[in-house]
């Protein structure tokens, strides 16, 4: 997803607001303005990365963060299981509760509020916009072998667990991956994370051999391109996936929250409103 002028003023406008350092600042703009065209968000953010740590030193993870949002979700898990299995179509409600969890993203969201996410957990479910990709992403998985989860964050991770849980069911025969961040990157799920909440009961961790916040293929571990090449049915979480990934010529669905106005005014809809799309 090409980065256009607006989306790179966002861009230089976080990093200004983490520090006024002008050897630093002067860095991201030559960055900014030395961009190539398919370069997207995600990698731009993770030059600037490299370039913090060169004046700064390593950024303060956010391990805390992440485990304290793993263990609020795990905690809600029993209840959201016990909604998805009551639903009409278990495997639609569980999709629609994995979306929900991609409010939690500590890059696009300047506050993460655990009262609005609760709020839209209690809103979750699949509209009728979203049905038409619903069908088709029900369609390619009875006909598929091998799936492919591309995680975002964590948290949002413990109801993609539950997701692929209902997958499973729908689908036995489906063989089940999940690709996390290699490395650590904001609140984004590495294989740590993913065991942490024992996603690999249902699913083979992949780590993709990268701290990039998105999913770039030249960056990818030879065992993330093998699981990314070789999947049937492939499911994208968050924006900076599918900026990384959409345009790219590969089918992928991708579901998520549209929290910046790049999104909103792509899929003309209201901020934290949930997207299913396909696209190659």
């Amino acid at each position: 997803m090409r980065v256009n002028a607006r989306c790179a003023a966002c861009l230089l406008d976080k990093q200004m607001h983490k520090t006024d350092h002008p050897e630093y600042l002067a860095e991201v703009r030559r960055i900014l303005e030395t961009r190539r065209e398919g370069d997207t968000s995600p990698y731009l953010v993770y030059l600037f990365n490299l370039a913090y740590e060169k004046y700064f030193g390593r950024a303060e993870p956010y391990r805390q963060v992440k485990r304290a949002y793993n263990d609020f979700v795990l905690a809600l898990e029993p209840d959201i299981r016990r909604r998805i299995e009551a639903a009409p179509d278990a495997l639609a409600a569980s999709l629609a509760f994995a979306r929900t969890g991609n409010y939690i993203d500590f890059g696009a969201m300047n506050n993460v509020d655990r009262d609005t996410f609760l709020a839209l957990l209690d809103g979750a479910g699949l509209e009728a916009r979203d049905m038409p990709v619903y069908r088709s992403f029900v369609r390619r998985c009875a006909s598929a072998r091998r799936f492919l989860l591309i995680a975002d964050n964590c948290g949002e991770i413990v109801l993609d667990k539950l997701f692929l849980e209902q997958l499973h069911r729908a689908f036995p025969g489906l063989e089940l991956s999940v690709m996390v961040r290699g490395r650590e990157v904001l609140n984004d799920a590495t294989a740590e994370d993913a065991l942490y909440v024992h996603i690999d009961d249902c699913a083979r961790i992949v780590p993709n051999g990268n701290s990039v916040a998105g999913t770039v293929y030249a960056m990818l571990s030879d065992d993330a391109k093998d699981a990314l090449d070789r999947a049937d049915v492939i499911l994208a979480k968050g924006q900076g996936n599918y900026e990384s990934l959409c345009d790219q010529g590969r089918h992928v669905f991708y579901s998520l929250l549209c929290k910046c106005d790049l999104f909103t005014e792509r899929f003309n809809v209201p901020a934290l409103t949930g997207i299913l799309v396909e696209g190659d």
